[in-house]
């Protein structure tokens, strides 16, 4: 058993929201398998599919963000999971609209449900899918901005970005993790914006 779990808030005030990057697309893979994710447990809503022949549990807790430790440690301690059978999409301020890093391990680069899951895990050997939604330049705090959707402007790279990030994880199910971080990670360069902010 492999474990996608996508990260975000429940609720229809946050579903467009940068925050619910992980929800988005992990959406968009389980639409591809007809998959409702309408089963609840794990304090999550759930389903399992079938991608290259194996079984994978498609996830996004109802913890909130900053709790989604919860929901991860009760599914992997029913089914077994290993670790290195668990993939996790979120949200990135550190990286620009339209990018996408795929990482075997490291820290959580202050991305608090992610935090959750290693703490709880006991570990920081966990795969993850960052989905830039870069940072505010507008004077919001951290929690407003990525509590708002991304711009007009930005909308249709960010869409297929999350389209991409739902193809990544499809891919990690059976395919070598370099092969999958070689195809789709993705650098965008800082818009001239930010790089003029940096100067200031």
């Amino acid at each position: 058993m492999k474990l996608i779990v996508g990260l975000g808030n429940p609720g229809k005030e946050y579903e467009k929201t940068r925050h619910n990057s992980g929800f988005m697309a992990i959406d968009k893979l389980a639409k591809k398998y007809n998959a409702s994710l309408s089963t609840q447990k794990f304090q999550a809503n759930i389903e399992t599919v079938r991608i290259g022949g194996q079984a994978v549990l498609l996830m996004k807790p109802f913890t909130y963000m900053n709790l989604s430790g919860q929901a991860v440690l009760e599914a992997v301690n029913y089914y077994h999971i290993d670790l290195e059978d668990i993939l996790v999409l979120h949200d990135d301020m550190d990286l620009p609209v339209g990018s996408l890093r795929i990482r075997k391990k490291g820290s959580s680069g202050g991305q608090k449900g992610m935090k959750n899951i290693m703490d709880l895990l006991k570990s920081q050997e966990i795969t993850r899918i960052r989905i830039g939604v870069g940072h505010d330049q507008n004077g919001k705090s951290v929690a407003d901005f990525v509590l708002s959707g991304v711009s007009k402007q930005d909308q249709k790279e960010f869409d297929e970005t999350l389209q991409l990030a739902s193809d990544a994880a499809e891919c990690w199910v059976d395919h070598p993790m370099d092969e999958v971080m070689n195809r789709y990670n993705i650098k965008k360069e800082k818009k001239k914006i930010d790089q003029q902010e940096e100067t200031k």
